[in-house]
Formats: C-alpha cells, structure tokens, sequence
C-alpha cells in the first residue's frame, strides 16, 4: 500500500512539474530577443473572450483600448489559441506592408483557413499566383472596366432595386443590412459567374450574411457555435457555385464574358488553375467583399441621417450634376463620378470610421525588431484599422462623422493613416469598385428619394462592425418628379 502511494505521488509530481512547465512557456513564449510587453491570457484560450466582447460604439474594441493604454501602441497577446502581436503604430504598419514576402506573409485565422481551404488561402502565398488573381479582379472591377461598361449597370440595378424597397417601410437590422445589401451581392456575383437570383432557387447572399462573427472563433464544429453555421453556409454557397462552373464547363460554346469564363479559358494555360481551386477562389473573393462593403454602407446611410446637413451638401451636389445634363434622364457618366468631390469625402468618411473587419492579419517569416522588442518567426501581426484611423492626433474628434475634414487632409497623412484596404503591394484589388458603388447608391438616394428614420438603434463591434436588431428603420418616400 505504501509503495503504491509513492507511485502515485509520484507521477502527480511529475504530472505537476509539466503542467507548471508548460504553463511557464505559455505565459514566457520563447523569443531570441525582448517580447513586446502584454499578457497571453489563459492558456489555450489566451485573451479571445475579452476580445469577443461587444462595444456599442464606432471607437474601438475596449480590449484594444485599454491594452494600448496599457502597454503601448505594440503589444503581445493569444487570440484563438494563436500567440498574437497587435500594432496600432503607423510607422510600423507603414514598414510592414512594405515587407509583404520579405519579413511578413499574409495569414488568415486558423478558423478562416479551414473555411477557405488551402487552395483558396495560397493564392497569396506563391506571388505568380497573387499576380494572376490581382489582374483578374482588375479586369473585372478595376477602374477601366468601371469607367467603360460597369458604372451604367450599377447604376440600373440601384434604380430598380430602390424602387422595389421604396414601396414599404424597410427595416434595416443585423440580419438586413440594408436595402442595397442583397443587391451589392447579386451585382457582385453576376459579374464574377453571371448569377442571376430570379432564376436561381437559392439565395446565395444570405450564406454570406454575419460570416465575420465565425472567422475569429475557435474552429470547433459543434452545432450552435458561429463556426459551424459558418461551415454550414460555406457548404451551400459551395454546391451553388460548384453547380455553375459544372454547368458551364459542359457547355463550353455559352461564353458569358465574365470572371469564370476567363479563368477557365486560361485553365489550358495556368497549371493551379484547377475545378478545386477555382471554386474556392471565387467564394473567398466573394467573401471578401460582401460582408465589408455592405456594412459600410449601411454605416453611411445611418451616418448621412443622423446628420441633415450633410444630405443637404450632398443632394444639391447631385442635383447639379443632373441640372448640368442635357438630357435629366440620361445615365452617370464616368466624369460626372469624377466631379462628385463632396461625396468622396462622405464615402471615405464612412471608410474611416467603419473599420469593418478587426484587423488586418500578417504571419511573420523572420524575426522583426521593432522599438527594442523582437516579434518572433511564426507570429501573427494585427493592424488594427479602427486604432490608425480613430487616432486623434491624426484626426480631429475622431469619432465625429465630419466628411468636410477631408477638404484638408493631404496624401502624406492617408498614405499611413488610412487603410480602409490595406496597403503595399496586396492592397485591396477591389478599392474602386467599393468607392463607385457606394458613390452611385447615394447619388440615386439623394436625387429620387427622401426617407425618414423612424426607430432607433445602434451599432457594435464585436469585434467585426454590426448592427443590433431593429437598428435603422426607414421610410423611403416616393420618387421624385
């Protein structure tokens, strides 16, 4: 009886001496060098509960506030099992985008890799690959193809969309969006593969719907987390596109002209290009631009309502725009987007404060230095958006929707200070089509509707942008003669 004590106090000593051990290392990670300052949290979980809880405000995330407060513009933490350095330091954000492929590499959360997939997440990996994609999405959406034939469409499919909504008072809540969110998809998804929603029997923009809400969750698939209706949502949005491409490669002589007919033309020539990868690529580009966009706009409707005057600066920039036409009914022009100065200003506004997503993720490839602490191989970076462009030394009364700041605001302040799409070589290929977009929709807003805000709500960061339910209800009124 005694030896067996002595063998079990044994191995609960050892089994003591290990998790102290291990515990030491979770809480002192190695590094050839001084950490940044911060905690790691709890082991496994690290710090994401705290990350996860909600501010009903446009600031930033309480955790990455008080942190920096704490600790500086630079400090380490865990999210999600993953050691974490986050940077709100716009010299240091500058220098890493500048080093994509040399010192850092795009990353993804463990849970956004895996609802990827590999195929879809090492477009960004292999830089040839990168190239390809980038151009693509240029051809499709970029400014020539905007100015030469899109901006027509997307002002059609405005028009018809709000007169649609403008028969009934419209709710707008974190399920809704806004009015123009199924719209913006259906757009979006007929130029990439010519999705038509009347003749589909599936609505495939409300897969996309909240999905930011399981890409910083842990990858656990269990019924009633956001991770598993994620995979859920993936798996219907995948057969859908699956079923297209299947369809179109078996009828080869039906050219569409869109984003699937070039890349499986060039299928004979691109080795990656494969059924696979394809179908993953083409639901993260749809991902990557649903979710972001449409809550931007439904953050600048909310904004322009809740401030009349500058719906007053933008209708009558409008209304010049249409007084100085010939033909009143005639379509936007590309030089008529140009001229729209003040709504640029309300669409970059809008970009500032919303801050969609809750950072931008990078992987160290070496060891980084930066102001005396080392970030070591194989950690993540996070560029908090909302900590650079809330930043009041950069602007004034952060928080306040002032679109006027922007008559003052030189390149050299942006250029480090505004990120709404990244920066470096793999900014955001689809910038301008977000910026046209958002700049007709207002045009059409303000020119033929008037609208009155009959509910309020309010908005949460937790931690990507949403919008609590019954948030903005509007009434559209008719449209104008």
């Amino acid at each position: 009886m005694q030896r067996m004590w002595s063998v079990w106090l044994s191995v609960i000593s050892l089994f003591l001496v290990a998790a102290t051990h291990w515990l030491y290392r979770w809480r002192n990670p190695k590094c050839k060098g001084t950490l940044p300052p911060g905690s790691m949290g709890f082991p496994l979980i690290g710090e994401t509960l705290d990350f996860l809880v909600p501010n009903k405000s446009l600031d930033m995330l309480p955790f990455i506030k008080k942190r920096m407060k704490k600790y500086g513009p630079i400090f380490r933490t865990s999210l999600a099992g993953r050691p974490v350095v986050v940077s709100s330091d716009p010299e240091f954000n500058y220098y890493v985008f500048q080093q994509e492929g040399k010192l850092v590499e795009r990353w993804y959360m463990d849970s956004f890799s895996k609802l990827l997939n590999q195929d879809a997440t090492k477009i960004h990996a292999h830089k040839n690959i990168h190239k390809y994609v980038r151009k693509l999405v240029l051809g499709h959406f970029g400014p020539e193809a905007l100015k030469d034939n899109m901006l027509p469409k997307l002002e059609d499919v405005i028009n018809q969309r709000l007169q649609n909504w403008a028969k009934l008072p419209i709710k707008f809540g974190s399920a809704e969006k806004c009015c123009s969110c199924k719209q913006i998809f259906d757009f979006t998804a007929a130029q990439m593969f010519s999705y038509d929603a009347e003749k589909s029997g599936e609505n495939i923009g409300e897969f996309f719907t909240d999905y930011h809400q399981g890409l910083v969750s842990f990858p656990i698939n269990i019924p009633g987390t956001s991770y598993h209706a994620c995979l859920q949502n993936k798996k219907k949005a995948m057969n859908l596109i699956t079923k297209m491409l299947k369809e179109r490669r078996r009828n080869p002589d039906i050219r569409k002209g869109d984003l699937l007919d070039q890349m499986l033309a060039d299928m004979k020539t691109e080795t990656f290009l494969t059924e696979k990868f394809i179908i993953h690529m083409m639901f993260g580009l749809l991902l990557a631009g649903f979710e972001s966009l449409t809550s931007t706009l439904t953050l600048a409707i909310k904004l322009i309502t809740d401030h009349p005057e500058v719906v007053q600066e933008l209708t009558e920039e409008h209304e010049a725009i249409l007084n100085s036409r010939e033909y009143t009914s005639s379509g936007l022009t590309w030089k008529e987007y140009k001229s729209m100065t003040f709504t640029h200003h309300v669409v970059n506004e809008s970009l500032r404060l919303a801050s969609v997503a809750p950072g931008i993720l990078r992987r160290t490839i070496h060891d980084i230095q930066v102001n005396g602490y080392t970030i070591p191989k194989g950690w993540v970076l996070m560029v908090v958006l909302a900590a650079i462009q809330l930043n009041p030394n950069t602007y004034k009364d952060p928080l306040a929707f002032n679109p006027w700041r922007w008559q003052n605001v030189s390149a050299n302040v942006t250029v480090k200070n505004f990120i709404a799409f990244g920066a470096g070589m793999k900014s955001c290929a689809g910038a301008d089509f977000s910026k046209v977009l958002m700049a007709v929709f207002l045009h059409v807003f303000v020119t033929k509707y008037r609208w009155t805000a009959t509910k309020g709500g309010e908005v949460i960061r937790s931690p990507s942008l949403k919008f609590g339910d019954g948030y903005f209800s509007s009434a559209f009124g008719a449209i104008k003669t």
